[in-house]
């Protein structure tokens, strides 16, 4: 099962890239650290245009492109903010809020139903969520949910998993009408194309004169970031989304690993416990959902 060791390679890589970020460059404003993360693998994404199927895109794909990529960027800004001002531990593990904003979104919209999995496996991720604070019971029974809105990772890392079921959505339709190597390619270095755009609005002219200060740690971490995308891509094209998805969010149980280990952060029994509820929560949904 190719599809099993490349989904766990995107998932390590993904969490690789969080520590890189926060460990070297959350010294930058948050914009800035998205920035970076792209920018350094912008050569390698170019680069893979001229090894992976080009296709015409159509109407459908560029409309799905305009749609996205604003609330990409939005998402990315959260996300570094959130690595930025917040414990790894803390505040990654509530990406596993995505696949219960799609199917909660789904039955809200759409008006699908839920099915069992997918609501034990909401169920799961809510209490893994409550399980990242237990220790706050000491506060009161309600002391770990007031503990993830008092947190300003989780609350921005809520917000980035509420973004992402949306443009997970947007990129399945733009990938069926193209394929998932040309959309993972094309889609980042659109996203690094339009926050360049923005950087002289969005960063201060002293903060982008650092920009390219560690070059070396930045193109380690744009090589990290691109396994992270080409993995991802080669892995949802041998099997199911959602088995790819929900193997990939593996990534929250490295995160809180990478937490203990390069920042010494606390009570990682209790965020290595509440993770992998999670997971087991995101798995529930992904294959039984």
């Amino acid at each position: 099962m190719p599809w099993f060791f490349l989904s766990l390679l995107a998932a390590l890589s993904l969490a690789t890239s969080d520590a890189l970020t926060k460990k070297f460059f959350s010294n930058h404003p948050p914009y800035a650290m998205g920035l970076i993360r792209l920018g350094y693998a912008l050569p390698w994404l170019f680069i893979s245009i001229f090894f992976i199927p080009l296709v015409i895109p159509d109407i459908t794909f560029w409309f799905c492109m305009l749609i996205g990529l604003p609330l990409e960027a939005l998402a990315l800004y959260c996300y570094m903010k959130a690595l930025k001002v917040s414990p790894l531990s803390l505040s990654v593990p509530f990406l596993a809020f995505t696949p219960g904003f799609i199917i909660l979104t789904g039955w809200i919209i759409l008006g699908e139903k839920i099915s069992a999995g997918g609501f034990w496996g909401i169920v799961l991720i809510i209490a893994g969520a409550y399980s990242l604070n237990i220790s706050k019971t000491r506060q009161g029974i309600f002391g770990p949910l007031r503990a993830i809105f008092t947190e300003p990772g989780s609350r921005l890392m809520l917000c980035v998993s509420f973004i992402y079921a949306f443009t997970a959505t947007i990129g399945k339709l733009a990938i069926t009408h193209s394929n998932p190597y040309f959309f993972g390619a094309i889609y980042n270095m659109s996203l690094t194309a339009l926050m360049f755009l923005f950087l002289p609005v969005a960063v201060k002219a002293g903060p982008r004169k650092n920009l390219i200060k560690k070059p070396f740690m930045g193109m380690i971490l744009g090589i990290v970031v691109a396994v992270s995308i080409f993995s991802h891509m080669l892995a949802i094209s041998m099997t199911h989304v959602a088995y790819m998805i929900s193997l990939k969010r593996t990534s929250l149980l490295f995160g809180v690993i990478y937490g203990a280990v390069l920042f010494k952060e606390e009570k990682i029994a209790e965020r290595l416990t509440g993770a992998l509820i999670m997971i087991a929560g995101v798995m529930l949904i992904g294959w039984y959902g």
